[in-house]
């Protein structure tokens, strides 16, 4: 009979190797697919800041703004950002409304790896627009201690 310690230890072994897939195409397209409901995503009205090389992915500043008059009859509704490495794929929805002024969003955020992220803009006419960016990260956020 093995011992008690041997057991967790190939309980513990078996868990990560069949842990969730993160950080996956997959994964990236399920979050996009719940955000709009299935939509079609059209690239364009979409400004997406991102330095295309990032040193330290702790702190990660991004700029997301998108083309609208913000009026009762159009307007956007919500920018959200998406990413292709991170655990999570969606890092983050910010909503509103006509009397916002303006869509427009000064962050930061984590980033784990090298990746693709994905701005997206959820307008008023339910349509939805995107611009994506390529970053490559020198010194992944969670690596250091």
């Amino acid at each position: 009979m093995p011992s008690t310690r041997r057991l967790w230890l190939a309980a513990g072994l078996g868990s990560v190797l069949l842990r969730p897939a993160w950080g996956t195409p997959e994964a990236l397209e399920a979050a996009l697919r719940e955000f709009t409901g299935g939509a079609p995503v059209r690239e364009g009205r979409v400004r997406f800041e991102i330095a295309p090389l990032v040193e330290n992915g702790n702190t990660v500043p991004i700029t997301i703004a998108a083309e609208s008059p913000m009026t009762a009859a159009d307007h956007v509704q919500a920018l959200a950002v998406f990413n292709s490495g991170n655990p999570q794929p969606q890092v983050a929805v910010f909503r509103f409304g006509p009397r916002a002024g303006r869509a427009l969003v000064h962050t930061r955020i984590r980033l784990s790896d090298s990746q693709r992220l994905l701005a997206v803009a959820r307008t008023s006419d339910g349509n939805y627009w995107s611009r994506s960016a390529d970053v490559i990260v020198t010194i992944a956020a969670c690596v250091e201690s």
